[in-house]
């Protein structure tokens, strides 16, 4: 009997394995095709995703890309109107000359300094003997082209002033902007205790608002008096700022950074151009010290190209030949930056 029961229970397993077998052979091909379905479905979903994330990225592209061009182009008309005011700013008269000088300085008194100047040359050289027609000249020469050359001399020694403690500042803004102060606050720091020229510069910015004129207009105002393309491109950054916004601090500390390098990149240039200009040195001033020597040691050999017509030839054409030459070799050795 037991046995019995052994044999029916084994009979009912194999049967039972039997038929679960049969059923996994008749329904495997079924769950195959359903897993395989539910794959595809699963990537179709995947790539429908990707598709989107991938059409996303591509629309935030393109809308930075005009957002970029839309900047740029703000960027140009900003800087073809910056150049239109610069030209009618900077016109290169003599009035605006002398107010870049940083003085007190009229016209008025300007032209009496020259003509007084001019009066005193005049009587130094008939005093030393020299002819009329040649006082005259002298004294011509001296009450039109020195004052004029001191004052290109005073502007330029002013600006390079400028350029040097002008990063400094800017740094100053952008510690104080960070700290919380406005821009105004900022500038107002500078003008009361920045370093000159850059202190008189900014002084006139506040005096400018304080008439009722924008922060972008005083600072574009300020190219009457300091005409550099660092304060253009400081005029600008300010007025971008005021139109589109942004982070003021780190706009202002990129332009110091780009200033600082602009320095670095001028610096470098000089320093590898000393060789042509020493060159270019010695090379137009040689004529005049061989002459000079050969005055010194043969008085009558070199005396007739002085007295005879002849000479006064030879030294009108030495003399355009050298000025050719020294302005080719000038533009050679000279670098904007």
């Amino acid at each position: 009997m037991f046995g019995l029961d052994i044999n029916v229970v084994a009979i009912i397993a194999l049967v039972a394995v039997a038929a679960a077998a049969v059923c996994y052979g008749l329904l495997f091909s079924r769950m195959e095709v359903e897993k395989k379905a539910d794959s595809r479905l699963n990537r179709v979903k995947s790539a429908e995703t990707d598709l989107n994330k991938v059409k996303d990225a591509r629309d935030r592209v393109q809308e930075l890309s005009k957002r970029r061009k839309s900047m740029q182009d703000s960027i140009k008309d900003l800087e073809k109107k910056q150049e239109e005011k610069n030209r009618k700013m900077g016109d290169g008269s003599l009035k605006s000359k002398l107010a870049q000088t940083g003085l007190s300085l009229t016209m008025g008194r300007f032209y009496m300094f020259s003509v007084l100047f001019g009066v005193f040359v005049f009587l130094v050289t008939l005093i030393a003997g020299l002819p009329l027609l040649a006082a005259v000249g002298a004294a011509f020469v001296s009450a039109l082209g020195l004052p004029r050359w001191i004052v290109g001399f005073l502007v330029k020694r002013r600006q390079k002033k400028f350029l040097e403690e002008f990063p400094n500042a800017l740094d100053v803004m952008v510690r104080s902007i960070k700290s919380g102060l406005p821009l105004n606050d900022s500038m107002r720091l500078i003008a009361s205790d920045g370093q000159e020229p850059v202190k008189t510069e900014f002084r006139r910015v506040i005096e400018s608002q304080q008439v009722g004129l924008s922060i972008p207009e005083a600072c574009t105002r300020m190219m009457l008096t300091m005409p550099l393309p660092e304060v253009n491109f400081f005029a600008i950054v300010i007025t971008i700022q005021g139109q589109a916004g942004g982070n003021l601090s780190e706009a202002i500390g990129n332009l110091s950074k780009v200033l600082r390098e602009r320095k670095k990149m001028k610096a470098k240039v000089q320093a590898l151009s000393m060789e042509a200009k020493a060159s270019a040195v010695i090379i137009g001033a040689l004529p005049f010290i061989v002459s000079l020597l050969v005055y010194l040691t043969s008085p009558q050999y070199i005396s007739i190209i002085f007295t005879d017509p002849r000479g006064h030839l030879i030294l009108l054409a030495s003399g355009v030949w050298m000025s050719i030459g020294i302005f080719v070799m000038r533009n050679m050795i000279n670098f904007d930056i």
